[in-house]
């Protein structure tokens, strides 16, 4: 029986029977993997380290006559230990990955796959601001689904104006002129860094990102759930 070969990393695992687990595997080449681990559980069990969470691994498995594949091989790659250190930052990668497993389809395009690295990245990062690593990749699952806001013209399509106060309508995506307005310049050219494809570690480098944070990512956690399934 032909062995598949790939990257992976893990977005869920149960317990099964005494020794096994069922884990659904996010690979970048074939999307979600749901595969049985046999033994996994057992203290002597050689592939357990290769599926941890908050890691990347080589894995091997082979397909099964339903949907459920069994575990060949694995091999730990990368493991991002700062992030179970760390109690905030372990509840905002469980976060992250269960939103992911429920955005995504199960042939998820590589760029999702490539998302979650980079989210481990960050994370794992102690000098990352972990309120702008989920800021950040709330940011992407809104543009990989072709949801970028409009930031460089209004409601009305007239260019932004960087003396005016905007709120921002969801109904057109787009910001609009307000003297109640909270949001200003600063605020659209961060998102417009955010939305440009830099990753937290060039964010974390904006002057007064401190203060940016919290204003962006109130509004990206708002818009998120007209546009993408969560």
């Amino acid at each position: 029986m032909k062995q598949t070969i790939t990257r992976a990393v893990v977005l869920t695992r149960t317990n099964y029977q005494e020794a096994d687990r069922i884990l659904t595997l996010l690979t970048p080449e074939h999307g979600k993997v749901s595969v049985l681990a046999k033994g996994v559980r057992k203290s002597k069990s050689k592939m357990a380290g290769g599926i941890e969470l908050f890691s990347v691994s080589e894995i091997g498995y082979i397909q099964g006559k339903g949907t459920l594949c069994t575990l060949t091989t694995s091999r730990l790659i990368k493991y991002y230990e700062n992030i179970a250190q760390d109690i905030d930052r372990t509840m905002l990668g469980y976060e992250l990955i269960k939103l992911l497993h429920k955005v995504t389809e199960d042939q998820p395009e590589q760029e999702y796959f490539e998302l979650l690295i980079e989210a481990y990245e960050a994370l794992n990062n102690s000098k990352i601001d972990k309120n702008l690593v989920k800021l950040w990749f709330y940011s992407q699952l809104l543009r990989i689904a072709g949801h970028t806001p409009s930031l460089r013209s209004d409601s009305a399509g007239k260019p932004l104006n960087k003396d005016d106060k905007y709120v921002f309508s969801y109904d057109d995506m787009a910001f609009s002129p307000s003297r109640e307005g909270v949001y200003q310049a600063e605020h659209i050219k961060f998102l417009r860094l955010v939305f440009s494809g830099n990753k937290p570690e060039i964010l974390q480098k904006v002057t007064g990102v401190e203060k940016l944070i919290k204003p962006v990512q109130a509004l990206i956690q708002t818009i998120l759930p007209n546009h993408v399934r969560t």
